[in-house]
């Protein structure tokens, strides 16, 4: 393999755009990779991360975290991730920066473009609200409206994931009829970078010790469109036959520790902050991550220990992005020729302790009272939604269901003639997976007579 000529076609400035829409730069104002940036930054999509659920559901602290904070978050750690890696690349391939004119900053650009959009297609409540999800489209209630979907289709609902609604969302422009890309009209680097999991929903891969191969990336309606920017940026192919089923593209390791990262860490200060975990055992555990003496005085006065944190996790992401970076390069040949898989973060020095943060994470604020409360009434809001705006959707027989349907956006509902159930189905989940967590509890309420709209 011929690693500059693979580097060369991984990063690509190419639009995914019309088919017959001609490529055009600007770059003498803004890169390619900062224009994804800008667009997934003002999208609508971005902006509703605001009101979804990162740790604690609908958190009434002003310091805890949305998926909007911890996107920003993610970004700015995936972008320190690319830069250094870019300016190795760079250095140990220097015709890159001939005819692609690919520039140090470009790498970091990608990766915080992608870490930007990893959590953009998340439902409300979180990753409860994928199970809950998941779980009505195996409940009886909605078998009938299974029944002309192939296994793929089905798999893609039984086993929903945010990640391949994330894509969708990028990726897929209404209205429906135009049949053409569209989304955001990221590049294809972008969008690879974006994609964690480069496979469809089948074949499920149970207990695999490949990272890449635990969930999958795209719906079947994405399936052709994914394909064509693997093909275009030359990823390794990994199914067989006509699987759309590839390697990831290397700076997808990238992505992937940046988020890590940021939940491991930041989402164990909300936690101490909050009270969940006692701060002085929290404080011992985020020394041990800087390898500090136990009786190490700061040069620094705090004036309490929620300072100290934040001196703490800045001192500890630094470090990470570091070490990070250094192990992403040592593997970079493994990474290129698909021998390589599995999360960066597993060959940190202080692995040991980032799982021990992560076992109390999980005790003490994962699987706090509240936090499991909220989760479960997230199953009854998305199953009691998904319900009713799939018979809204199939079966307007009734006032109330064509009362339902009235309140779905169009879009939503005005299929092109010749659309499947299947296509039916995925635009009612657009519709409920777009809602943030109070809007969907707000919905679920007034369509069940719980609470009535104000009027004004």
């Amino acid at each position: 393999m011929n690693l500059s000529t693979s580097w060369e076609r991984l990063i690509s400035k190419k639009r995914f755009e019309t088919t017959d829409s001609k490529y055009t730069s600007d770059e003498s104002v803004r890169g390619e990779f900062q224009r994804d940036y800008d667009r997934i930054v003002f999208s609508s999509a971005f902006r509703r991360l605001q009101n979804k659920t990162q740790v604690m559901p609908m958190p009434e602290s002003d310091f805890v975290h949305t998926r909007l904070t911890h996107s920003l978050e993610a970004s700015v750690v995936g972008r320190s991730l690319g830069r250094i890696v870019g300016k190795s690349i760079l250095e140990r391939y220097p015709e890159l920066t001939g005819d692609k004119n690919i520039q140090e900053a470009d790498f970091g650009d990608i990766v915080a473009a992608a870490c930007l959009a990893h959590d953009i297609g998340n439902p409300p409540f979180g990753h409860s609200g994928e199970d809950a999800i998941s779980a009505y489209f195996l409940s009886e209630e909605a078998q009938p409206f299974l029944t002309n979907l192939t296994e793929a289709q089905k798999a893609d609902l039984q086993r929903f994931e945010g990640n391949a609604a994330g894509f969708r969302v990028l990726t897929y422009t209404y209205p429906a009829h135009c049949n053409l890309p569209g989304g955001l009209s990221l590049t294809y680097t972008t969008l690879a970078t974006f994609t964690k999991y480069p496979k469809e929903s089948l074949p499920e891969i149970a207990g695999t010790k490949h990272t890449s191969e635990k969930k999958y990336g795209f719906f079947q309606t994405e399936k052709a469109w994914f394909n064509s920017i693997a093909q275009e940026l030359g990823l390794l192919k990994k199914g067989t036959g006509d699987q759309v089923f590839y390697h990831r593209h290397p700076l997808a390791f990238l992505v992937e520790a940046a988020d890590d990262i940021c939940y491991r860490i930041i989402d164990f200060e909300d936690g101490l902050k909050l009270g969940l975990v006692p701060h002085q055992q929290g404080i011992a555990l985020l020394r041990q991550i800087l390898n500090d003496a136990p009786d190490r005085v700061s040069s620094l006065t705090f004036y309490d220990w929620r300072e100290e944190i934040g001196y703490l996790r800045a001192r500890i992401i630094g470090k990470l992005i570091n070490e990070t970076t250094r192990i992403f390069l040592a593997h970079e040949q493994e990474i290129l020729a698909g021998t390589y898989d599995k999360p960066l973060i597993n060959e940190l020095s202080c692995k040991p302790v980032l799982d021990e943060i992560k076992s109390l994470s999980i005790e003490l604020i994962y699987r706090n009272k509240p936090v499991l409360e909220i989760e479960a009434a997230g199953f009854e809001v998305l199953g009691g939604l998904l319900d009713a705006c799939m018979k809204a959707a199939f079966r307007q027989d009734s006032k109330h269901h064509r009362k339902i349907a009235d309140l779905i956006p169009p879009h939503y509902l005005q299929l092109p003639e010749g659309s499947s159930d299947y296509d039916r189905i995925i635009h009612i989940t657009d519709y409920v997976t777009s809602l943030t967590d109070q809007a969907a509890l707000g919905l679920y309420r007034k369509i069940k007579g719980i609470e009535l709209p104000r009027m004004y």
